[in-house]
Parts: C-alpha cells; structure tokens; sequence
C-alpha cells in the first residue's frame, strides 16, 4: 500500500489529503494558512489529517505540494524588489506586455547589446554600463532579471550579464532563455521580471515545508505542482518559480478529473483570493498556446487555460456611492476578514468596532485593521514606509489610528503590495457568518462590521441598510454575481466559433443578463451555460448552488471538493517540454539554436537531428531529476517552407519534445 500526502497552501486555507494507492481519499484535513510563516500551517494541517487516519509519518511514499501563493501575489502586485537588465532594446520597449508596469518602479537598465534573428551578434554588450549598473543597484534589490534581444536564438550575453550580476551582487537571476524558448523579448523579459519576483517567496515556502515534514518524520521526496498540472522537483521550483503561478488551480483540474471523472466541464475554483475557472474537455485541461495569464500579466509559461479572477470568499468590499440605492462590488484586493483577525485580537477589535459604533458620524477606516507580517524582508523600502511599519510593530491597530496623515495612505498601501502589512476589512466570509452560513469565526464581530458598512451615505443621502442582514445579502449577491461572469466570460472565450466582440462585453450583454433572469415580454430571452460546472473550494457549497441557478446549468459539488487542489497534487505526472528551432539564415545553411549557442551544418536533417538530440537529452534529464519513472517521451515538428521558383525553400523548423512519468514512489 502507497499512501500519497498532498498539501496545497490557499490564500487562506492550507489543505491536506492522503490518497491510498491513487485510488481512495482516506483522510483530509485543514489548518488557517500562516502568511506570516506558511510551515505553521502546513503543519497543522498535515498533523491533522496524520492523526485523522492514524498512520505512521514513515508509511508516506510521497509528498507533494500545490500552491496559490505565486498566483496571489502576482494578483494583488507583492513580491520582492528587483531589478532588470534589459539588453539591445529600445526605452520604449518597456511599454510592452505592460512591462513598465510590471516593474512598479523598480530599478532598470537598457545597455547596448544583444543579437539578430539568426542569432548572430547585432551590438557588443555594454558591460561597462552593466558594471556602473550593478555597484548601484548592490544591496537595493533582492534578485536580478535579464532579457537580451534575441536571446532565444543565443543566449550569449545573457549568460555574460548572469556571470556579472553573480560576481558584483551575489544575488539570485532570471534569464529569459531558461523560462522561454519562444520569441518576443519584451514579453520574455516580463516573465523573467516575474519569476525573480516571487524567488524569495517560493524559496521561503518550500524551505519550510521541507523542513516541516522533516520535523514530522516523513522522509517521501517533497514534489511541487506546477502550472499545467504536471509535478515537478522542489528544487526546479525554487529555480523556476514563476512555473508555479496557477499550482493551485491546475492541481484543481487534476484534482476535478479525478473526483468527478467528467469529460466535459467548466471547472471554478473559488478560494479566499481568486476564482478560477478552466474547460476540462476531453477529460483535460487545455493548456493555453498564448502563456498563463494572471490578473494583468501574460506570461510566456506554460500552463492551463484559465480565467483568474480576483475574486474570493476573503475580497475586499467596497462600497459603491453612486445612484440613489447604492450597492457593492467584490476585489481585485484579498483582506482578512474580520470576522478573522477578531479570534487573534478579539479585546483590540471589538473594542475598535465599539468605538466606531458610538460615533454618530462613519469614520473613512471604519471596519478596517492592519497587521504586520512578521520574517518579510523591508529590503528596499522608504522611510515614510518604514517609519509606518515601526508604528505598527507587532499588533493589530484599527487602521485609522495607525495613518495619521493622508500622505501615509500610499505609504500603507506600498508595504501591503510588498507583503509586509496585511489589511482586514468587510469580505464575503464576513457577510456568509453573519447569515448563518458559516460559523468558524468571530460572527460577532463581522455583525458589528456589516453594521459600520451598512451606515454609509448612497447619492440620494440614505445609509445604504440598517439591517447587517440585509448588507450580508447585498454582499454574497454582488458575489453570485461577479462568479457568473468569470464562468461566462470562461465559457464565451473557449468557444470553438469566436463571437465579434470580447468575452467581457458579451458575458455582460444586456441580452445576456436578460436571458439569464428569464424575462419575457413580447420577445422571450433564454439564456445561460450549455455544460455543466463542477464547483470547487471550501466555500463552494455556500456560494455556488445560486450560481448553477443564476446560469440555468448543472452544478457539480463532489465530495472532497474543498481538498480538490491538495488531491490533484498528488494524482498527477511528472512532464517536461523542451522546445528548439532551426533557421536558415542563407541558402544552404542550417543553424540548430541550442541553450549553449547556435551551430551551422550544411545539411538540413543533421540540423535537426542535432537538435532533437539535445532537446531529448534535456527533458529526459530535468524529468529524471524531478523524481519520474517509466519516462516516455514523445517528439513533434512544425517545419515552415515557402514556394520560390516552382521549388519549396526551407525557412525554419521547431521541434518540440516531450518526456513524461509517473513520479518515483519511496519504498520504506
């Protein structure tokens, strides 16, 4: 007997499952996921379903691990500071792909350099200036970027600028040809951009999951999921993190399959940050052809198809002034509830609340608390921020006694982008406790917080409800709402004959809307979902009936659907991808792009014999190192030729190869 441990850390909850022989969930369990040192959680949630089905740590074969934390932090802008060495573009590539944005004022530098489409050498690197570059940013920034201009065709002074930045700053780099194959540099240099963003998180949350499991005596090799459901080594996570954005909902897909066996889906995944929604068709995922995409980045990983909206059980509310009645809407941003944070300082809250509940007149930060996350480092921040994170220290503070002038809103709002502040504040959680729904937290004090929201003023002068209930109702509504929208946006952009105008507009159609509130005059509008959704996530039950109602579908609710992600992490393969190109740059010649430089032959099949060769040899290799057995391996090409004189001419060929597993089993 195998039994198989899957661990996924969500936004906020970190769940475990054992699955016996792949076959049979025989125990799951959940524990509050610990922000501030994830291994707390995970701990709690592993001795958990450990004691549930009261086995030895020893009998585990295998652990592996899902996560959101890449996917999250992506989606409300966190991570570290970095800084990027962009060579042989121009200034205004930078707009590309929303790099600048990407980048959030951190550090960067555009030098002379880089190569031509064939892979030759357009301009000298400019080490010089990367040097000045260097001894400036030393010290400022966590980890380094690098994107050359046609890296991909040879990625020389990539690797020359990767040498430089070891040498001078010692710190950890992301070049864009080891995270992509495909070309477009500015959105490669995004990707890398990314990656090194979310180094130290990754590198902190497997550390100490390792080390977690350790502590608990299972000895299984530790694997992560990666974002087109495949699992990989704890070690090429840590080296490629920005593989993991979509962990957690590609886990879910898997996870889905497996619970449901349906062939043909949508599958949504609501978790306390993001909703998630992919097609299972055919019994997969597909996975996107354009890279992942997450809140406003695309990305040149590869990875499922799926819609990621910030859209969670813990989404920040926000009231909406505007028209006579007023209302509410639901995230990008993910809050603690304060239904939560009241069971870690239950004194300081209420009391907060009670105050804010005797003044006659609504308070700006009513409702709302900061904490500071504890171990995160403050490594490149300002003074008016640090001087903020001081004030906060180690407590929780209601938030209008910490800002004492408006200046610090954005200072507050810096150091929560930067994970090092948390904020809590009215979220659906609240609203579903006050309701009844739920009962795991303080339902006191979100009654007393939907209270303070409820007293806002609309455009007619009304405060928008007396009745808490009725603010909970208004709340989880507005969430129904916001869910149909990404399952039909989902749905709109995955049909097989394209419609004119994007999925936003048309999952918003009048039309649509109409249809699906089966209104009938002279004219009679149906509409809704033509397959069925499976429903996932902890809170799913709560929330997603009304949703399956709202969209006239089928709504699947499995049973373990709140441990999908967890069980998905341990039902999947070990697969890895290497893809090469061979060009020809002049009659006769054939160059094979390799990741240690181009190599010319004078006969087209040695080219590409070459290169399938190489690229065979890696992907056998990186699967082999992330613990696979049994490797198959599978090759495809896509030659491109053009017609010249009543001849076909040769112009380039990809190879892609393939080489998948099942993940290697400890034996005790």
């Amino acid at each position: 007997m195998a039994l198989l441990l899957g661990v996924d850390t969500g936004g906020t909850y970190t769940d475990a499952v054992l699955v016996r022989d792949e076959e049979t969930v025989i125990a799951s369990a959940k524990a509050l996921t610990t922000r501030h040192d994830l291994a707390i959680g995970i701990g709690a949630a592993v001795r958990a379903v450990l004691g549930e089905a009261a086995v030895d740590p020893a009998q585990i074969a295998l652990a592996s691990l899902s996560t959101t934390l890449a996917t999250n932090a992506l989606v409300e802008g966190q991570g570290g500071r970095v800084a990027l060495v962009y060579i042989g573009f121009r200034e205004k590539d930078l707009q590309g792909h929303g790099l600048a944005d990407a980048l959030k004022g951190d550090p960067y530098v555009v030098l002379e350099g880089g190569h031509s489409h064939s892979g030759g050498e357009a301009t000298p690197l400019d080490e010089s200036g990367l040097r000045a570059f260097l001894d400036r940013c030393k010290g400022e920034v966590s980890s380094f970027a690098v994107a050359s201009q046609f890296a991909t065709r040879n990625p020389a002074h990539e690797v020359r600028a990767a040498e430089l930045i070891a040498e001078i700053t010692g710190c950890p780099i992301s070049a864009s040809h080891q995270l992509s194959a495909r070309l477009n540099g500015p959105k490669r240099a995004l990707t890398a951009v990314l990656n090194a963003r979310l180094i130290g998180m990754i590198e902190a949350l497997i550390g100490r999951a390792e080390d977690t499991l350790k502590d608990l005596d299972i000895a299984a090799p530790l694997m992560v999921v990666r974002g087109d459901g495949a699992l990989i080594s704890s070690d090429q996570a840590r080296e490629r993190p920005i593989e993991t954005i979509l962990s957690g909902p590609a886990a879910s897909i898997v996870g889905a399959r497996w619970l449901t066996g349906a062939d043909h889906a949508l599958v949504s995944d609501i978790g306390g940050t993001t909703t998630d929604v992919a097609l299972l068709k055919d019994g997969r995922p597909k996975i996107d052809p354009a890279g992942a995409r997450v809140g406003p980045y695309r990305t040149m990983v590869e990875a499922v198809a799926m819609r990621t909206t910030g859209l969670g059980g813990d989404s920040e509310v926000h009231f909406i002034s505007e028209g006579l009645q007023g209302g509410v809407t639901l995230g990008p941003k993910r809050v603690l509830p304060v239904s939560l944070i009241a069971l870690e300082a239950p004194d300081v809250v209420h009391a907060a609340l009670d105050k804010q509940l005797r003044s006659v007149t609504p308070g700006e930060h009513d409702g709302r608390f900061v904490r500071a996350v504890q171990g995160v480092s403050r490594e490149g921040i300002g003074a008016r921020e640090a001087a903020l994170l001081d004030r906060i220290g180690i407590g929780i503070h209601p938030r209008g006694e910490i800002l004492r002038a408006r200046i610090e809103q954005g200072a507050l709002n810096r150091l929560v982008e930067r994970g090092l502040v948390q904020d809590a504040g009215v979220t659906p959680s609240d609203a579903s406790h006050v309701l009844g729904r739920v009962m795991e937290w303080d339902a006191g004090a979100a009654r007393k917080a939907l209270q303070l929201f409820g007293r806002r003023r609309t455009g007619s002068g009304n405060v928008l409800s007396n009745s808490e209930d009725n603010v909970a109702r208004m709340i989880i509504d507005q969430l129904t709402h916001q869910t149909a929208l990404a399952l039909l946006e989902t749905a709109f952009g995955e049909e097989e004959t394209p419609y004119n105008q994007s999925p936003e507009i048309l999952a918003r159609h009048e039309l649509m809307l109409r249809g699906m509130s089966r209104q009938t005059g002279l004219v009679r509008v149906e509409a809704g979902l033509n397959t069925a959704v499976v429903g996932l996530g902890a809170s799913a039950p709560s929330y997603y009936p009304a949703v399956g109602a709202l969209l006239n579908c089928e709504m699947i609710l499995p049973i373990h659907a709140g441990v999908a992600n967890a069980i998905g992490a341990v039902v999947g393969r070990v697969t890895m991808r290497h893809t090469g190109t061979v060009t020809s740059p002049s009659e006769g010649k054939y160059r094979a792009h390799l990741a240690e430089g181009p190599q010319d032959f004078g006969d087209q099949k040695a080219a590409l014999a070459l290169l399938e060769t190489n690229l065979r040899s890696k992907a056998v290799a990186e699967a082999e190192a992330a613990g696979a057995i049994d490797i198959q391996v599978s090759v495809t090409r896509d030659a491109r030729s053009a017609g010249v004189e009543s001849r076909r001419v040769f112009i380039e060929a990809t190879i892609t190869v393939e080489a998948t597993g099942r993940p290697r089993i400890a034996v005790g």
